[in-house]
């Protein structure tokens, strides 16, 4: 295949996915905590056969050059989305660093920025999807209020007592490479060997954030930002689109000649 056609497929192909998580991050500019994704391109590199020469000792020698683009990865950007006040009791946000773990349905654990809360059918603390939070925190069918300290220790008060009773303690999650983490689905993320092993703590120390009720975070997807990125991913694929045209009609008049 001759080398720009191939060239410009690849930076095609590179541009569509970038279109694609563009559409995806517009799509959740208003989900809960939702963070955005980013493509990451790299040079992709091939032995010129051309270039290879028989050495001094008998070797051979090799020449790498860079022949179109590739996707290295799409990551996910963890940067702080806004709080919204929702003056709702059973909504928490993570101010900061950190994730709080849940137990998936399979029983793995997954990681999740926070959101609505609700109390399962067995009396423990759980996502809005369900997901029961970890370390486990039972509250009682009397309480008639739950509050989450900034440190993550949950008191209730229950029905016709003044004074709080402490339910449990949550912890907070961080990764050394959080845009590693493999979306699952509900704002819900898993490890990955890229992202590093979870390391624990308590809100509020060790680099992680604080925990703030009666708030939920914003997506931190820039309407302005995703806009600008789309018109140039356009032009990109644009301008490679017309590389094919141009070199299909370069082999046309080739293929014409005569003598």
């Amino acid at each position: 295949m001759n080398n720009s056609l191939y060239i410009a497929a690849t930076g095609m192909q590179a541009q569509q996915l970038s279109i694609d998580t563009i559409a995806n991050n517009l799509a959740n500019v208003n989900t809960t905590a939702f963070k955005k994704g980013r493509v990451n391109f790299q040079e992709m590199m091939h032995v010129d056969a051309a270039q290879n020469a028989v050495g001094a000792t008998g070797g051979m020698t090799t020449a790498l050059q860079s022949m179109g683009i590739s996707i290295e990865n799409v990551a996910k950007d963890f940067s702080a989305g806004s709080l919204t006040q929702t003056n709702s009791p059973m909504d928490i946000a993570i101010s900061g660093n950190g994730f709080i773990e849940v137990t998936l349905a399979d029983g793995s654990h997954g990681y999740s920025r926070g959101g609505t809360l609700q109390v399962s059918k067995d009396g423990y603390l759980a996502t809005s999807s369900g997901h029961v939070l970890k370390p486990t925190i039972h509250i009682p069918s009397t309480a008639a209020a739950i509050v989450v300290q900034a440190d993550g220790k949950v008191m209730v008060q229950n029905a016709g007592q003044d004074q709080l009773t402490e339910a449990g303690q949550l912890e907070l999650v961080n990764f050394s490479n959080s845009a590693a983490l493999k979306m699952v689905g509900s704002g819900i993320y898993q490890p990955t060997e890229a992202s590093g092993d979870a390391v624990y703590g308590k809100p509020g120390t060790e680099g992680l954030g604080s925990i703030t009720q009666n708030a939920l975070e914003s997506s931190n997807v820039s309407l302005v930002d995703e806009m600008v990125t789309l018109m140039i991913a356009q032009r990109a694929y644009e301008m490679s689109s017309k590389i094919v045209q141009a070199s299909d009609e370069m082999m046309s008049l080739t293929n014409n000649l005569r003598r």
